[in-house]
């Protein structure tokens, strides 16, 4: 005899999200629209002070419920502080987005321990221990969502960007892992952008010129970013997916 479940989208409104990095670029435009579905969210940002703060008060004047503070991701000890920070703030935390991440220039040839290490402590320790700390605090009885930000050139590696397209590599494998690990409780899917922003340094002729090249030949812009993170966190029968924004890049 066989199981029948009737699937209901986890309902936004009302939970604590937290979405690092959220205060800029890419993690601004998820903030948002989780905010905009109702959920309460901790803007979490390192040096992003005032565009974090203009975004919480963004969010309050419409009616929303939204904090902001400061960690420093590039020392994973500091994950379990920030889960515990949302806590007070909004309350107990059942989405995370892992979007902060840097994006340093180096190359096989050029790579320094110290920068390789920094690469990793940020854009993989960091979201892995903040699961954890995350995970550890989710109630028994409760349902959790975890999305983490990735790219799709760890499928096509860049060449002058090494330890990023390493660690967002691990990224993905983090997404399965802890996708097995975390069942049936918390679902763990990711997003893989392509042409969304310019990189930092780079205006828009750069990512049009890219985007030439796309089978969509446009540019994908931070709110598909922003809308794929809501259907992720709200899909209650996906788990271990990483959805590709990419324009088609993947069939070219």
């Amino acid at each position: 005899m066989g199981i029948i479940a009737t699937i209901v989208s986890m309902e936004l409104r009302g939970r604590t999200a937290v979405v690092t990095g959220g205060a800029v670029r890419v993690g601004r435009a998820i903030s948002t629209a989780l905010a905009r579905e109702g959920a309460h969210v901790y803007i979490h940002y390192n040096r992003s002070a005032a565009p974090a703060e203009e975004l919480r008060d963004e969010i309050i004047a419409r009616g929303g419920v939204a904090a902001a503070g400061s960690a420093d991701l590039s020392d994973p000890g500091r994950a379990h502080q920030l889960i515990r920070m949302a806590e007070d703030e909004l309350g107990p935390v059942t989405v995370l987005v892992n979007s902060a991440s840097g994006f340093p220039a180096d190359s096989l040839e050029d790579v320094t321990l110290e920068g390789w290490r920094r690469t990793m402590d940020l854009t993989l320790g960091s979201p892995m221990f903040l699961i954890q700390a995350f995970a550890a605090r989710v109630d028994a009885d409760a349902q959790g969502a975890v999305v983490n930000v990735t790219d799709v050139k760890t499928m096509r590696p860049y060449r002058e960007h090494l330890s990023y397209v390493l660690a967002k590599g691990g990224i993905d494998t983090l997404t399965r892992a802890a996708a097995r690990s975390l069942a049936p409780r918390i679902r763990v899917n990711a997003v893989a952008l392509g042409v969304i922003l310019p990189p930092p340094g780079e205006g828009d002729e750069y990512v049009n010129a890219l985007a030439e090249h796309l089978p969509l030949q446009r540019v994908g812009g931070p709110e598909v970013v922003g809308d794929t993170v809501v259907f992720l966190a709200r899909n209650d029968f996906m788990t271990g997916e990483i959805v590709h924004l990419d324009g088609g890049a993947g069939l070219v």
